[in-house]
């Protein structure tokens, strides 16, 4: 089932400014068997061009990993444009809603697990494991999810149902399979993962895709497979052989689940042992109950609430043992050793996460177990540890404009792309006293006078500030001056501050003010003024990373600068300063030997939520003068919205799904249609 399909890489663009040089030495690096790279790449560089042109020579599946699903998800899009031709999936956690069970102590408070699945993620998941079990050509783009347990890849691949026409099987038998991989039967409209009998047919709709196969059969034969649209039902074409793959990752075969029960049973007496010898009657008896009603629940349907934490036992492993995860799924040589690429995008941000993911989950499960309210063998089902993690990834590439003391310490090589091939240098940077004197207003005087002489040349600026309550402060100052400004930070919605993003790009706003606005991946090329203020006061926002993240949001305009308000020079301000003189002075060296002249990046202004809104008002106007009584009508708006839907979803623009998905929620309670929706507890 394998394909030796090779990555073909698509783009307009050749390798520009350090690019090329940075491209072979990490090639070189890798044919080395240097097990860690950095690629210390500044702020628009082209470092996820860069990455493509490795992954297309290395010729390896790749996981590239994110630490958030907005990135993951702006990443996966920019590789899909890269590899159109290739497999190229996104990886995240599939929770719309999570809350861990935990219990507190000190005020005896148990919190239930409460989850709501979002299914359409879910079918990516499965999407990405399935392409890496049939296929060699595949780059998978995920967040720190991916080191979280999974089920057994050997499993999931084992009971997969190939369908062939021509083969011998019973309708009657095919459904007992498709139960068996935890396939759901309906007579109602098909998701993913149920089927549904139609006469001599079976209509089955895979966990990985939004596509319908319909068999038929002659006798005990099957006569003919064909690949149905699901939302118009045109018949797309016909099958040979099709390949089912299990609803669900974690499966176990019935010896394995009846070994589970007797060593879940075993574990429960040993442990019910250890607490009534430490006097601990309360948490036995909660103990016994939760275990004994779990096992019992299990032998009746297969199934309880927080099956999850029962997991070693299913999987057969020993104690203490790793899970299996998605990097399980990625190919390994004969002696084990991981055969695939990992790049770790924002390396300073998305190490920390990888590293301390394992303490968090191990603190509130060992409060569980100590308190009766789960068996010691709940701690299995967990993350990777860092070092696990390390263990399991084989060659990784760093990619950061800031790489960290982790990175710069344990890379074989540190490969730089200081020069961009647009030309634009690095922002010039001014710093300026904080306090008021004699002859000088203080920083909110002088950065008022800055901007106004930047907004009059008609480019926009940005401020960062340490608090919320600062950053809505000055906007609402600015505005009683009638300055045209706006302010966004966390407790500002995500539709809200991509508008006001939008908004500000536009024009609408001038100055725009914020606490942490000026992170990664933030690109506004009309900005060339930004102030930090408070640049002199130590801590998490005024570290020598985030500052020079915060100086390169300045680094996309031509007339690009940053003033740093500081009374007093610290380590970060020095090094940051110094780091980025270093940085300028490269490029225009670059740029006057190539006799190359600057130009601010031209950026079209896609308004996402423009059309997000006028879909939504469309939806209310369709809503409040519905037919109720006319189900026909509704479906029909049911059906082109669910396929608005799903072509959001293959761009990755989740924003729109998810608010398509909502509208058709609406749409079926204003209806009285059923929805389908998977709560788990």
């Amino acid at each position: 089932m394998k394909s030796k399909k090779a990555f073909k890489l698509a783009s307009k663009y050749k390798p520009a400014g350090d690019q090329p040089k940075a491209i072979q030495a990490l090639l070189d690096g890798l044919r080395r068997g240097d097990d860690k790279q950095t690629l210390l790449g500044v702020t628009g560089s082209g470092k996820t061009f860069t990455m493509a042109n490795v992954i297309a020579a290395y010729n390896k599946p790749t996981l590239v990993i994110a630490h958030n699903k907005t990135l993951a998800a702006q990443l996966a899009q920019e590789y899909k444009e890269f590899f159109p031709d290739n497999a190229v999936h996104y990886f995240v956690s599939y929770y719309d809603f999570y809350q861990p069970e935990a219990y507190i102590p000190a005020t005896d408070t148990y919190i239930e697990k409460e989850a709501m699945i979002n299914e359409e993620i879910e079918r990516l998941r499965h999407a990405s494991t399935q392409a890496l079990l049939t296929r060699k050509d595949v780059i998978i783009v995920a967040s720190v999810s991916c080191i979280y347990g999974l089920g057994s890849p050997e499993e999931y691949e084992k009971v997969n149902i190939k369908i062939a026409t021509g083969m011998r099987i019973s309708r009657a038998e095919l459904l007992r399979k498709l139960i068996s991989i935890h396939f759901e039967r309906t007579n109602a409209d098909l998701n993913s993962g149920t089927f549904r009998a139609i006469g001599n047919a079976l209509e089955i709709m895979p966990v990985n895709e939004k596509t319908i196969f319909r068999i038929t059969f002659k006798g005990d034969e099957i006569a003919t497979i064909s690949e149905i649209d699901h939302i118009s039902r045109a018949v797309r074409g016909e099958k040979e052989i099709i390949y089912i793959f299990p609803a669900k990752h974690f499966i176990s075969n019935d010896d394995q689940a009846k070994n589970a029960l007797k060593t879940i049973d075993a574990e429960l007496k040993a442990q019910l042992a250890n607490l009534e010898k430490q006097g601990k009657v309360l948490e036995a008896e909660r103990l016994k109950r939760r275990v004994r009603y779990d096992l019992s629940m299990i032998r009746e349907i297969g199934y309880t609430n927080g099956i999850e934490n029962y997991s070693r036992h299913f999987s057969g492993k020993m104690p203490g043992e790793p899970p299996d995860t998605l990097l399980s799924y990625f190919p390994h040589d004969r002696n084990g050793r991981a055969d695939f690429l990992t790049v770790i995008d924002e390396s300073h941000v998305t190490v920390p996460q990888l590293r301390g993911m394992f303490a968090g989950d191990a603190s509130r499960k060992d409060t569980l177990v100590e308190h009766g309210f789960r068996l010691p063998s709940a701690k299995d089902n967990r993350p990777l540890r860092f070092d696990e993690f390390e263990e399991r990834v084989g060659n990784v590439i760093y990619t950061s404009a800031t790489p960290a003391e982790y990175e710069r310490q344990n890379s074989k090589q540190i490969v730089e792309q200081v020069i961009r091939p647009t030309g634009l240098v690095d922002p010039e940077i001014i710093v300026r006293p904080v306090n008021q004197s004699h002859d000088y207003g203080g920083q909110i005087a002088d950065f008022i006078a800055e901007a106004e002489k930047t907004v009059k040349s008609g480019d926009r600026v940005m401020a960062t500030t340490l608090t919320k309550k600062m950053a809505e402060d000055l906007s609402e100052y600015l505005k009683e001056k009638l300055y045209k400004a706006a302010y966004i930070h966390s407790d500002v919605k995500t539709i809200d501050r991509i508008t006001t993003l939008t908004d500000f790009r536009k024009g609408k706003y001038d100055i725009l003010i914020g606490v942490n606005l000026l992170r990664e991946g933030l690109d506004l090329p009309e900005v060339s003024l930004v102030g930090i203020l408070d640049a002199d006061k130590e801590g998490f926002l005024r570290s020598e990373t985030a500052l020079i993240q915060t100086i390169g949001r300045a680094a996309r305009n031509v007339a690009g600068r940053v003033i740093l308000y500081a009374d007093h020079m610290t380590a970060a301000l020095r090094n940051s300063i110094g780091e980025t003189e270093r940085r300028r002075k490269i490029q225009m060296a670059y740029n006057e030997k190539h006799n190359i002249k600057p130009q601010t990046i031209k950026k079209q202004i896609h308004d996402i939520t423009e059309q997000l809104r006028k879909d939504h008002d469309k939806t209310v106007h369709e809503l409040a003068t519905l037919d109720i009584n006319s189900k026909n009508d509704v479906k029909t708006i049911i059906t082109i919205k669910e396929e608005e839907m799903v072509e959001a979803v293959k761009v990755l623009d989740f924003e729109t799904a998810a608010i398509l998905r909502d509208e058709i929620v609406l749409l079926k309670e204003k209806a009285g249609i059923s929805s389908r929706k998977k709560t788990v507890k």
